[in-house]
């Protein structure tokens, strides 16, 4: 889902139960997530996924602003809600076929969101698939 609003364009992204929002707009290479830029993204790991579609992309980024409302789910979630509403964006405002191919293939998952969710619980057991364990004597 993308709409173009006065030369900004607003991108989705889902992970789990997590929901990301990306604004992309031309600008100077800034990129905020909940108004925080994404250099002091708590998680070290995260942060480095987080700034992976930017990476790919090299120097085009430094004429873009993304900034990214992200709510729900955990920190990674989060994160990889992020991150594909961010390269959707980026994709959609550059509209160049050669960045989504760099993309996909360094991993699907960046331009595609994750549809996997949790497992519900079943009757008998702690979750979806641990028991009650049975005793015989």
């Amino acid at each position: 889902m993308s709409e173009k609003v006065s030369n900004t364009i607003i991108t989705t992204g889902k992970r789990k139960t997590a929901i990301a929002r990306a604004y992309t707009r031309k600008g100077t290479g800034k990129f905020l997530i909940n108004g925080t830029p994404i250099e002091f993204y708590p998680v070290a790991l995260l942060r480095e996924k987080l700034t992976e579609p930017i990476a790919l992309i090299g120097d085009k980024a430094s004429g873009i602003d993304v900034e990214i409302e992200v709510s729900g789910g955990g920190l990674t979630g989060q994160v990889d809600a992020s991150r594909t509403a961010m390269a959707k964006g980026i994709v959609k405002f550059l509209n160049d076929q050669t960045i989504e191919d760099i993309y996909r293939q360094y991993d699907r998952t960046i331009m595609v969101n994750d549809i996997r969710r949790k497992l519900p619980k079943k009757p008998m057991g702690r979750g979806a698939r641990a028991k009650r364990q049975k005793s015989y004597r």
